[in-house]
């Protein structure tokens, strides 16, 4: 696995809310998804939304420049798993990748169903 990084993940609240909150997370290339850990994050909105929808998303953002303006990033939509045990963590399983500013046109690809 990589190391960490900060990112945006985004859950739903059981009324249909937006929750978009940051998190540290890191790349698990073994089972090529995407961990999220965090302080007490069984006790979190983000944990217990993901558990209750079997969703989310996260999305990892910079300006490569700021002049010329050059933002660049990637979003990963997919399949959430809320892991409680051993140690408590939210896996995203991508289903769909978009990203800007990393290659020379926007690209997205659906990587599974």
């Amino acid at each position: 696995a990589g190391g960490r990084q900060l990112g945006r993940i985004a859950t739903v609240g059981a009324d249909g809310t937006p929750h978009v909150v940051p998190v540290a997370f890191l790349y698990n290339a073994a089972r090529d998804t995407i961990d999220v850990g965090g302080r007490d994050l069984e006790d979190t909105k983000k944990f217990r939304d993901v558990a209750r929808t079997g969703r989310a998303a996260i999305v990892v953002d910079d300006l490569a420049s700021t002049d010329p303006w050059h933002p660049r990033g990637i979003e990963v939509r997919g399949r959430g798993e809320a892991i409680a045990m051993p140690t408590p963590l939210i896996r995203i399983h991508p289903e769909r990748i978009v990203s800007w500013g990393i290659d020379p046109r926007p690209s997205a690809r659906t990587v599974a169903e």
